[in-house]
């Protein structure tokens, strides 16, 4: 079917089973970073603008505003263009130059915090007072505050029918990253939904607060709740059955091993996730058929964690990681040797 305008081409996206013999087990990866914005974040975009407009919280010719580590601020700026909407992204030091500059080619403003924070360190309080004040000072604005818009969690209803029917209805764990906690609510409410017993993880760096851990730095972007912030009403702890952490180390070498070793670059919030998963394999906690969102590619992190020496810097290299995924996908490490 030929589509008519670019948001018909969210969604639909396509899966990758990885096979875990040892465990007879399927990592099936969805692969999201095939949306138009690049993201599975294009999904819940739509789906904020759409309600907003037919609510009429937000007037047609009226303008969005949002604190955005990069992927959410792609993906309503994409549906932006489609309603005829001026948006305006917050975001601070912490965000990819690559995501930004793919929200300035789509026309969006971009608006960066001010203050002195560390590297490490991400500014999501001030980058939502920031986008809040902003809305309050235009006419017809509105601050989609995806932390907290129930229609973030309804976006991925479309994603979890997709998944089910690609895995032939059988789905018996998803493993998750957990940012705002539309994505890991919306999924996660939906598979079980379909199936009571299949079990959901949430994923969140080593430093975020979600599940009640010490807050401290990190440098995994667009997922997790930094120390001082809060968690967003739209997470529901109800639907996760465990609440897991992992290092930035974990996440980005994973990362960098799946596009080594498969041919598939794909974000460091998603290594994290694929690192929790097999490692929740190995231990028997899960198995069968166990879903994980590549949320976005690696693309927009060729400067950063695809990069040796970015790395080295920040002592975040660890060859230790390689070792032990090629032992839990061994035999999928032969095949793509």
């Amino acid at each position: 079917m030929i589509a008519t305008k670019v948001t018909d081409l969210i969604g639909n996206t396509p899966m990758l089973a990885l096979p875990v013999p040892a465990r007879q087990a399927s990592l099936l990866l969805k692969v999201e970073k095939t949306n138009p914005g690049g993201s599975m974040k294009d999904r819940m975009a739509r789906s904020m603008i759409v309600s907003a407009l037919e609510t009429g919280r937000l007037k047609p010719g009226g303008a969005v505003v949002e604190s955005s580590s990069g992927n959410t601020g792609t993906g309503l700026a994409i549906t932006a263009i489609e309603f005829g909407l001026r948006f305006i992204a917050v975001v601070d030091h912490h965000a990819s130059p690559d995501k930004v500059g793919m929200m300035r080619a789509l026309g969006a403003e971009i608006r960066y915090v001010e203050g002195d924070f560390r590297e490490d360190e991400v500014a999501v309080v001030e980058r939502q007072r920031l986008a809040a004040q902003i809305a309050s000072e235009l006419p017809n604005a509105m601050f989609m505050n995806q932390s907290d818009n129930p229609a973030n969690p309804g976006g991925y209803s479309e994603l979890v029918q997709e998944a089910l029917t690609q895995a032939n209805g059988t789905i018996n764990a998803f493993v998750g990253c957990v940012g705002t906690g539309g994505s890991i609510t919306g999924i996660g409410r939906g598979l079980k939904q379909h199936d009571p017993r299949t079990t959901v993880i949430g994923v969140e760096p080593a430093g975020s607060i979600v599940f009640g851990q010490p807050g401290h730095p990190y440098f995994q972007s667009g997922t997790g709740t930094p120390a001082g912030d809060t968690v967003g009403l739209v997470l529901d702890y109800g639907c996760i059955d465990e609440g897991v952490q992992v290092t930035d180390t974990q996440a980005f070498e994973t990362a960098r091993f799946i596009a080594r070793t498969v041919g598939l670059l794909v974000g460091g919030s998603t290594g994290g996730a694929i690192w929790k998963a097999l490692e929740l394999i190995h231990s028997g906690k899960i198995g069968g058929n166990v879903l994980v969102i590549v949320a976005d590619g690696g693309e927009k992190y060729l400067h950063n964690i695809y990069q040796d020496a970015w790395m080295a810097k920040r002592n975040l290299l660890d060859p230790g990681i390689a070792e032990t995924l090629e032992t839990w996908l061994g035999q999928r490490r032969k095949l793509a040797a």
